[in-house]
């Protein structure tokens, strides 16, 4: 596993529970907003943590936090994703995986092994604009099969959404809408600029308050629960 970091403790990431973050290096999208560019972009990665030092922590929180969330990057793109966690899961802690869903088969395989507890995909944008938000080509067929896939797993989950002025309007809403027709939980998330992948990004216009309390009126026609982060 190509670890670039990991958070030894929050109470915020995995709903509920307490739990340690891992981040993994690499990822295939390049979401302009993306504000971990140190493991998206090779030319600023820095020093892997090794499995061996990760497992050391871990073994010493043995009933001080009870879950792992493993975020990125992507980290549906490691080849070795399945082993490691199910060493975690061996040594009794909760998953929440998060991703941004372009790998369906990775998602169907950790959930027939139910290695996972909870989901959080990230949808970036209507089908027909992910590209232009992602920053690469994605299939439409794989992002909503995974959808699909986290969707009707019975495992609890949440999708995600990062409200970019000049990326995401009224008419995307909408479409998103569709999009996640029948889904459990959409949370918005605030865009905030700091560092990001495209540094133009630092100084974008966030939505107002007002702007994505509308945004989350409109989805609510569509989706069961969905909050502002």
């Amino acid at each position: 596993m190509k670890i670039g970091g990991f958070q030894p403790f929050t109470l915020i990431d995995y709903p509920g529970l307490i739990s340690a973050i891992i981040f993994t290096q690499g990822c295939n999208f390049r979401c302009p907003y993306c504000h971990n560019p140190e493991l998206v972009l090779p030319e600023r990665f820095g020093p892997l943590v090794s499995e061996k030092t990760f497992f050391h922590f871990l073994d010493r929180r043995t009933g001080k936090i009870d879950a792992v969330s493993i975020t990125g990057g992507e980290p549906l793109i490691q080849s070795d994703l399945i082993d490691f966690i199910a060493r975690i899961k061996a040594r009794g802690f909760m998953i929440k995986v998060d991703t941004n869903g372009s790998v369906p088969d990775a998602v169907e395989d950790l959930l027939n092994r139910r290695l996972v507890d909870f989901w959080a995909m990230d949808v970036k944008a209507p089908l027909e604009r992910y590209g232009a938000v992602a920053g690469v080509a994605v299939s439409p067929d794989d992002t909503l099969r995974s959808i699909n896939l986290i969707k009707t797993s019975g495992i609890e989950y949440e999708f995600r959404t990062t409200l970019v002025k000049g990326l995401l309007n009224a008419v995307d809403l909408l479409a998103l809408a569709n999009l996640l027709a029948g889904a459990s939980h959409l949370v918005l998330q605030r865009f905030v600029p700091s560092k990001h992948v495209n540094e133009r990004y630092r100084t974008a216009e966030p939505f107002s308050d007002g702007e994505i309390e509308e945004a989350r009126e409109v989805l609510a026609r569509e989706i069961a629960r969905v909050s502002i982060r």
